[in-house]
Parts: structure tokens; C-alpha cells; sequence
């Protein structure tokens, strides 16, 4: 039987308990396990490094909602992405990457990677001619894109660019973070892997930090499998724990998130305070028909430009209220930040540099004419 998404997000690895009935998963707070004999570990768990039940009911259950074969789950985003290049490139290869990703994945290319002998290049994903210029044949093996991209929200054709990446003999790797799997989910439309920070929205309360990678082929998934394992980067039973109990209600999250975020991107781009909206939802948006083909709907994140330059952006940041100055996203809380000095300062004087005047919002879940009336005495 098919089932629907928000009944995988409530069931899917999480059977009753088999000894109590107990409706949620145990949290399995153990290092290791006893065997039953030399050799012979009870249901294959030895070691929780290896493998603990808490987690594999978190990864079956991202594996169902992206409709993947196999998903990982990690200590954080970074960690799941730093498994994922170890795992398919190696030293003289080369990966293009968006021209505006999120600065930790830019940092992890630019400063970590690129030591190992991993070269990339900086590509517009809005753009698949740019893309396919960027391409090296015979040493790229990874096209990485995020869709909607962190902090300019831009939009890539995943159908698109997964024909260009395996025409390469390259994998195509999407970062959903933004969209969710309740909004996008990016294996249907022709995308190898998929990447999640599970800090953000799949988590949703801003309490656990979390990474997780789904895949849609099985092979791929033990390779990752045999990395997660010998590189050890991986969520502890709680985090794991917290994680399922945060994707229960991700679907009815994801809508109200969507809601306030419409209301506000409309009310934005009529402000004369702000100078740009950038927001897929918006018709204007160039990636807008796009988005609306492969997205359920436009998300919460919404980005903007300040009239006034950067000093006004910082203004603004510091005079919200109900909008919490922080990094991070994807919470039931609604947060502002400035890029450019906050979760993308490690792009600074580099190709991907942000625009200074750039304001970012994390679109919370809070009562919405709360959140416009901030916003109004913010922008002053």
C-alpha cells in the first residue's frame, strides 16, 4: 500500500515496540550490545558507531519521505557532506558547485577539500548552460546544487541538471535544506543523492543538530554506509531521537511556514524600505516557474535587500524583536540574520561573497500579523 506523507513522516520506521508496544521508538542510549555468541551479534547491532536502532528508525523514515533506497544520518549537514565527497571523489577531481552556496559548504570545498586535491568551480544552477561550462569531462564527478540556494534563493531544473550530471558520468547532488522533503522531493525528478542539514526544518524546534544523506541507488548507499561507519561522524541516539519526533509534523509545519512566509515576502515587496524581495513565490522571481514545477510550494525562507545599503540591512537586524538575531533556520521560531557577517562571512572577498545589503529571514510559524508588525517597526 502507498501511503501518504504525513502518515510516512508518523509511521515510517517507527513500528510499536515489540516488548511493550510502547507507540515511540525507544532511545537506545547504549555504546554496545551483548552477543549471543563470539560472532554472532543480536540483529547484527555490536557497536553504536556502527549501527543503533534509534538511528536506523530515523534514517528509514527520511529514506521513505525522499523516496530514496537508503538513507545516513550524521552528526551534522557538514559531517554528511564531508562522508559524501570522501566517499566518490578522490584526489584530482573536480565538483561545480552553486555560485551562492550556503558558506559552510563553501568553506568545506574551498578550505578542506581543495587541500586534499579537490578542485571545483563556482556556477550559476539557475543557469544549466553555465553549469555545463563549468563542467571538467573525465574529472567532474559531482554537480552540487541547492534548490532553493542559501542565502539568494535561486532555483535549479533538478530534471535539468540530472541529465547534464549523468551525460558527465557525474553524480547530481541536491541540498534540500531549504525545501524539505514535504516540499521537494529531488530523487524524483532525477537527482542521485540528496542532502539535509536535519538542524532545519526536518528537526524544526532549533534543539538537536543533525545531517542526513539519501540516496537512490542501493550500491552508492552501502558505500556511504562502509564511510559512515569508518569515519564515525554520526548522531547520537538522542539527537536521533529528537529528530523523529521532530519530522512527525513536518508537513503541517511546512505549510503554516509557508503561509506567513507568503504574507510577508507580499508585504516586503511593497515596503520602501526594501529595495528587492527575493522569494520563489513571487511571479518575478526568474526561478519561479520552475519552482513551481517541482515544488509543492515556495517555503518558508525569504531573502531581501535593503534600501539604504549594508549599515541599514544591520539596522534592521538589530532592531527586530519577534524575529530572533541568530544563524540557523528551519525552526518553529522565526529568525532574521545578516548574512554577509553571520552564516556567510567565510565567503567574503571570494566568488561567492553575498551582497552586503542582504538580509536573510527564517519565516517562523508564529502568529503572522506578529510577525508583520515586527517587521514594520524594524524597517522603521
Amino acid at each position: 500500500m502507498t501511503y501518504g506523507f504525513d502518515t510516512l513522516a508518523i509511521h515510517a520506521g517507527q513500528a510499536p515496540e515489540a516488548r511493550t508496544g510502547a507507540v515511540v521508538p525507544p532511545i537506545y542510549q547504549t555504546s554496545t550490545y551483548a552477543q549471543d555468541a563470539v560472532g554472532s551479534p543480536r540483529e547484527g547491532y555490536e557497536y553504536s558507531r556502527s549501527g543503533n536502532p534509534t538511528r536506523d528508525a530515523l534514517q528509514e523514515c527520511l529514506a521513505a519521505l525522499e523516496g530514496g533506497r537508503r538513507a545516513l544520518a550524521f552528526a551534522s549537514g557538514l559531517a554528511a557532506e564531508d562522508t559524501l565527497l570522501r566517499t566518490v571523489c578522490r584526489p584530482g577531481d573536480h565538483v561545480v558547485i552553486p555560485d551562492d552556496a550556503y558558506g559552510g559548504t563553501y568553506r568545506l570545498f574551498a578550505r578542506v577539500a581543495e587541500r586534499w586535491g579537490v578542485s571545483w568551480t563556482a556556477a550559476k544552477v539557475s543557469d544549466v548552460e553555465a553549469v555545463r561550462a563549468a563542467v571538467e569531462p573525465g574529472r567532474t564527478k559531482i554537480i552540487w546544487t541547492e534548490t532553493p540556494t542559501n542565502p539568494l534563493l535561486g532555483i535549479a531544473d533538478i530534471a535539468a541538471l540530472s541529465s547534464l550530471a549523468h551525460d558527465a558520468g557525474a553524480l547530481l547532488v541536491v541540498d534540500n535544506t531549504f525545501a524539505s522533503p514535504y516540499l521537494q522531493q529531488p530523487i524524483a525528478h532525477g537527482a542521485d543523492v540528496v542532502v539535509h542539514s536535519t538542524t532545519k526544518y526536518i528537526g524544526g524546534h532549533s534543539d538537536v543538530v543533525g545531517g542526513a544523506l539519501i540516496v537512490a541507488d542501493a550500491g552508492l548507499g552501502d558505500e556511504l554506509a562502509y564511510h559512515q561507519n569508518a569515519m564515525g561522524a554520526i548522531n547520537g541516539p538522542f539527537d536521533a531521537w529528537l529528530t523523529l519526533r521532530g519530522v512527525k509534523t513536518l508537513g503541517v509545519r511546512m505549510d503554516r511556514h509557508c503561509d506567513n512566509a507568503e504574507r510577508i515576502a507580499d508585504y516586503l515587496s511593497r515596503h520602501s524600505a526594501v529595495a528587492q524581495v527575493i522569494y520563489p513565490g513571487l511571479p518575478d522571481h526568474p526561478g519561479h516557474e520552475t519552482a513551481a514545477k517541482q515544488m509543492r510550494r515556495f517555503g518558508g525562507m525569504i531573502s531581501f535587500r535593503a534600501a539604504g545599503g549594508e549599515q541599514r540591512a544591520v539596522e534592521i537586524c538589530n532592531r527586530a524583536k519577534v524575529f530572533v538575531l541568530a544563524e540557523s533556520l528551519g525552526g518553529v521560531e522565526s529568525l532574521i540574520e545578516h548574512p554577509g557577517q553571520m552564516t556567510h562571512a567565510s565567503a567574503a572577498g571570494s566568488p561567492l561573497e553575498v551582497p552586503a545589503d542582504l538580509v536573510r529571514l527564517s519565516v517562523g510559524i508564529e502568529t503572522v500579523d506578529d510577525l508583520l508588525a515586527d517587521l514594520e517597526q524594524a524597517l522603521g
